[in-house]
């Protein structure tokens, strides 16, 4: 007998840490699974779980948290079968979906209604696989794309890549502080360094910081 619902990891009331919606309340629903294994990753406890949950319980759950704004985010969401269907079921309730994808799961069958942000690896992810390429087609220009900066390497070659690139998205440059984890160390750089640069070079891009971790710690777990 198959399974109709989904796997979840978490789901959480908060302020948007990040995106061009920075300090939005939302409802956080992190499902389970994902398969990179990013040097700065900051929620590795979502790449295993049990917790099997109908889409009517997920929407229960949100429910007290009388948002209009609910992101979607992992992991990787759209390894499970039933998103897009938790996507609709969300818009039917009348919230505004936000996903969040690491863009190497097509998008192409996800609802035109969600608002995606697709988060470009950069050499230092250790993930640098190019496999986002076949998703650009589908983003459309109320979408926004990540570029997570964690070293000038990376700068140069996200820099390089918007220039190359001309996009109509939104992109959002994010640094990362130095870090360890199981998969190696991140060289990391400031917020002061990638703001000065982005100004140097006159980019058209967003800088942001992970507002909830400013405000509840650095040991606060992304979205």
């Amino acid at each position: 007998m198959s399974f109709d619902g989904l796997l979840v990891t978490e789901i959480f009331h908060s302020l948007q840490g990040e995106t061009s919606l920075s300090g939005e309340r939302f409802s956080f629903i992190r499902l389970t699974g994902c398969n990179l294994r990013c040097a700065y990753c900051d929620t590795p406890y979502a790449f295993h779980g049990k917790n099997k949950m109908s889409i009517s319980e997920v929407l229960s759950t949100i429910k007290s948290h009388k948002t209009r704004h609910v992101l979607v985010t992992g992991g990787e969401p759209l390894l499970q079968k039933n998103t897009n269907e938790l996507f609709n079921q969300l818009h039917q309730n009348g919230y505004q979906v936000s996903l969040e994808t690491h863009g190497e799961v097509s998008i192409e069958s996800v609802p035109s209604f969600v608002r995606i942000i697709m988060d470009i690896k950069t050499p230092g992810s250790q993930m640098n696989r190019g496999h986002f390429k076949k998703n650009l087609p589908f983003l459309k220009n109320t979408d926004e794309i990540k570029f997570v900066i964690t070293s000038e390497e990376d700068y140069l070659w996200a820099k390089n890549w918007i220039t190359n690139n001309p996009v109509s998205q939104t992109c959002l440059f994010s640094p990362v502080v130095q870090s360890k984890n199981n998969w190696g160390t991140v060289q990391g750089v400031s917020e002061n360094w990638l703001a000065e640069q982005i100004l140097k070079d006159h980019l058209n891009v967003r800088f942001q910081v992970q507002l909830h971790k400013i405000i509840w710690g650095a040991e606060t777990q992304g979205v």
